[in-house]
């Protein structure tokens, strides 16, 4: 499995390899191009010379503001978007003993299965960051793309775990699907204008 999300090929390896990159992804896919907002944990990672939780959750604030402002720049928010990977990345450090992945594979009790997509769901939106909205696409994005298998995690992302949709990032596997989710997104904001104008 081999994400193809920013066009970047080492920023897509890194996405692919690393959970964390893939969360801090997800968190900075606002306000910025999706590509850009994905491409963002290798900047990060490259120029802070770690993309460790709890080394990223104690790096200097200021540090780590100039390390998002470098050219090219992470996020064109780069104070608070900088504040919010060191919050994100402290509760993965404090609740998650540093693994992003354990968001989704730790079992709810001892000896028992994988949780489910409501649980998942329910970690995701108690992450600094992540919203409803976004903890969905990201569910979506680890059952359509990140082996997640949880039961119920269409139900639980919906509309957003739908087959042959293209709502999201979770949808985007070539630059063919890239476009055809630009083009819903473009539709929907298109609607919303039409709606308020």
């Amino acid at each position: 499995m081999t994400l193809h999300i920013t066009g970047d090929a080492a920023a897509d390896r890194l996405l692919t390899d690393d959970p964390l990159a893939l969360l801090i992804g997800m968190l900075l896919d606002q306000q910025v191009a999706m590509e850009t907002a994905f491409a963002g944990p290798l900047k990060i990672s490259e120029r802070a010379g770690t993309l460790d939780a709890a080394a990223i959750a104690t790096f200097d604030p200021d540090a780590f503001v100039e390390l998002f402002k470098a050219t090219p720049a992470v996020h064109r928010f780069p104070g608070s978007m900088a504040a919010r990977v060191q919050a994100l990345c402290a509760a993965v450090d404090q609740d998650w003993g540093g693994s992003a992945a354990a968001i989704w594979t730790t079992p709810v009790a001892e000896h028992a299965e994988a949780p489910d997509g409501a649980t998942v769901l329910k970690r995701l939106k108690a992450l600094p960051g992540f919203g409803e909205q976004k903890a969905k696409i990201f569910l979506a994005l680890l059952g359509k793309q990140y082996g997640f298998t949880g039961d119920g995690w269409r139900e639980a992302s919906a509309p957003y775990g739908e087959d042959d949709s293209f709502r999201s990032v979770a949808d985007i596997v070539s630059p063919e699907s890239l476009t055809k989710v630009r083009e819903h997104k473009r539709a929907l904001k298109a609607a919303a204008k039409e709606k308020t104008g």
